[in-house]
């Protein structure tokens, strides 16, 4: 009988580590998306700034300053980490056009608040990828826990499931340059 006992207490205390593992899991999760979103926020902030300074150099570019807009409309009411990345991959093109755009205007490339905007915006894209890197660290252990054996048991028996990596391209993120000498 006391056998059977402490087993069943080895039993408890082995569940109840394991699913406080995944508790401080997918509380670190929560806790590490906050400060892409805290980024994510900065940058939508500083999207009408930009749109505003090319606006002023370039009236007929109209279509692509209405989809960033709406864009970013989009991105702020998204709640999923993966559709939220679609929509930040689509604002990260439509900024590369309009820095593209900015680039046919030298006047608005001399211009020391269009410079101060770039720099802000190259800044704080610094800061989404330091926050995006630290969020798939948390979101790849917590997932290896979910799927790995004996923990998924307990984890399907509670509802944890798999959560999913932020993917973002950034618009100030340089291709690379492929030279060749014959």
């Amino acid at each position: 009988m006391i056998i059977v006992l402490a087993i069943l207490l080895l039993l408890g205390i082995w569940l109840a580590v394991g699913y406080n593992a995944l508790v401080r899991g997918r509380n670190l999760i929560r806790e590490s998306w906050s400060g892409i979103d805290v980024q994510l926020k900065r940058r939508h902030d500083l999207i009408p700034n930009l749109v505003e300074s090319v606006k002023a150099y370039s009236s007929h570019e109209q279509k692509l300053f209405a989809e960033i807009s709406q864009n970013r409309a989009k991105s702020i009411k998204t709640e999923g980490v993966a559709a939220k990345g679609e929509y930040e991959n689509m604002i990260s093109g439509q900024i590369k056009s309009l820095i593209a755009i900015a680039e046919a205007y030298p006047d608005l490339k001399a211009q020391s608040g269009f410079l101060e905007l770039q720099r802000s915006l190259s800044e704080i894209e610094d800061q989404i990828q330091y926050a995006r890197r630290y969020y798939n660290a948390v979101v790849r252990d917590y997932n290896i826990r979910v799927e790995s054996f004996p923990s998924m048991i307990y984890a399907r028996a509670f509802g944890f499931k798999r959560a999913d990596y932020f993917e973002i391209e950034f618009a100030t993120q340089r291709e690379v340059v492929n030279t060749k000498f014959d």
